[in-house]
C-alpha cells in the first residue's frame, strides 16, 4: 500500500476545507510538490521537467483523492471550448446517423464534444449558426452536401473539414471522401459480368459533388464497352419523390433497361415499387443497385445489391481529420475503400 494511501486511510481525503470537490492544491499537498508540477503531470508535459517517480507520486495521489481537471477552466485558459460542429445535410437516413456517431466516438476519446447542426429545407433551425456560435467552437466538420449552410465560414475563421468534397475545389483545411468512383466500378463491373447492356441511371437530383463523382464514374465507365447504353432520370432522395420518377423513366418510350443503377438505396426503395405496378419482377425483368447499404437494402424483398459505405469509419476519420488540423499536423490522406455487397436485386437479363 502507498504511502499516499496509507495516509488517506488513516486521515480521510487530503481536501481544502469547506471544497466540494479534490483541487491541484490538494493533489499537490498529497503528493508533496508543487501545483505546477501537478499541472505538468496531469497535462502529461512533465518528461524531462520532473522525475518518473514524481510524475507516477502525483497520479497516484489525484487517483486516491478522485481528483479531476477542472476542464472548463482549462479550456478557458486555452482559449478553447473544445467543441466541434458537424453539419449534415438532413437525419432522415442511418447513414449521417453513423457519421455522427463515430465522430463523437473519436471526440470523446480526445475530450471533445460534437454539436449536431442539420441543414434540412424548408423548416429546421436557423439557416446560419455561425455567427453567434464561432467564439464557441473550435471547429467544423461538414457534408458537402450541406454546402448552402457553410455559406458564413470564411475559411479562416473555423478550421473546417470537408466531408464527400472535391479536394481540388474544397472550402476546407481538409477533406475526408469515401472512394464513391471505386463502389461505381464496382457496380458496373458486377452487372456487365452478368450481361446487362442497357442501363438507367437513377440519380439523386443534388447539386453535389459525391453525385457529380458517381455521374461520371458511370458514363466513363459504360462508354468504354462497346454495345452499351445509359439513360438518366433524377428524383428528390425519398422513396416517396422516387416511385413517380421511375415510373415515368422505366415506361418512356424506346428499348426499356434492364438494368437500373441508384445513386442511393433509398431511390432503389422507389424503383422496386415503380416496378411492382408496371408489373416488372426483380431481377426477372429488371436488376437494379444501390448505394450506401443501410438497413432497408436487407428489409425489402429482394434483398438489395449495393456498395456498402462505411458511416462510422467516415465520421471517425472526418474527427481525426479536425484533430490533426488543431494540432498542426497533416491528416490521414487516402480515400475511404467501399464494397460492393451481392444479394438477389441483380442476375442475367433475360
Amino acid at each position: 500500500m502507498s504511502a499516499v494511501h496509507e495516509s488517506r486511510r488513516r486521515s480521510g481525503p487530503t481536501v481544502a476545507r469547506g471544497s466540494t470537490r479534490p483541487t491541484s492544491r490538494d493533489v499537490a499537498q498529497a503528493a508533496g510538490v508543487s501545483q505546477a508540477a501537478v499541472s505538468l503531470v496531469l497535462g502529461d508535459k512533465w518528461r524531462g521537467r520532473v522525475s518518473e517517480a514524481t510524475a507516477e507520486r502525483v497520479r497516484e495521489a489525484a487517483r486516491d483523492l478522485g481528483y479531476r481537471p477542472n476542464l472548463a477552466a482549462r479550456n478557458l485558459r486555452l482559449g478553447r471550448t473544445r467543441t466541434v460542429l458537424l453539419v449534415v445535410p438532413a437525419l432522415t437516413t442511418e447513414f449521417f446517423a453513423g457519421v455522427y456517431t463515430g465522430a463523437a466516438r473519436v471526440a470523446a476519446e480526445h475530450g471533445f464534444g460534437v454539436v449536431l447542426y442539420p441543414s434540412p429545407e424548408g423548416i429546421g433551425p436557423a439557416r446560419d449558426p455561425f455567427a453567434s456560435a464561432q467564439a464557441a467552437l473550435d471547429g467544423v466538420i461538414a457534408s458537402s452536401m450541406a454546402a448552402d449552410a457553410l455559406t458564413a465560414i470564411s475559411g479562416e475563421a473555423l478550421p473546417l473539414v470537408m466531408l464527400d468534397s472535391d479536394p481540388a475545389g474544397s472550402l476546407g483545411a481538409a477533406t475526408v471522401n469515401l472512394d464513391i468512383a471505386d463502389g461505381v466500378r464496382q457496380v458496373v463491373e458486377h452487372l456487365l459480368s452478368l450481361g446487362h447492356r442497357r442501363f438507367l441511371h437513377f440519380a439523386a437530383d443534388v447539386p453535389s459533388w459525391t453525385f457529380e463523382v458517381r455521374s461520371r464514374e458511370l458514363a466513363s465507365r459504360l462508354a468504354a464497352v462497346p454495345g452499351t447504353s445509359v439513360s438518366t432520370a433524377r428524383s428528390p432522395i425519398s422513396i416517396e419523390g422516387a416511385v413517380p420518377a421511375a415510373v415515368a423513366a422505366l415506361s418512356a418510350p424506346g428499348p426499356p433497361p434492364t438494368a437500373v443503377v441508384c445513386d442511393d438505396d433509398l431511390l432503389a426503395a422507389g424503383v422496386y415499387k415503380a416496378a411492382r405496378r408496371l408489373g416488372l419482377r426483380i431481377p426477372d425483368d429488371l436488376s437494379v443497385t444501390g448505394l450506401d447499404d443501410l438497413a432497408l437494402a436487407t428489409a425489402i424483398d429482394p434483398e438489395l445489391t449495393t456498395v456498402r459505405l462505411d458511416a462510422e469509419l467516415f465520421g471517425e476519420r472526418g474527427m481525426r481529420a479536425l484533430l490533426a488540423v488543431l494540432e498542426g499536423r497533416e491528416p490521414e490522406s487516402g480515400d475511404i475503400p467501399v464494397r460492393l455487397v451481392e444479394r438477389a436485386s441483380t442476375a442475367p437479363p433475360r
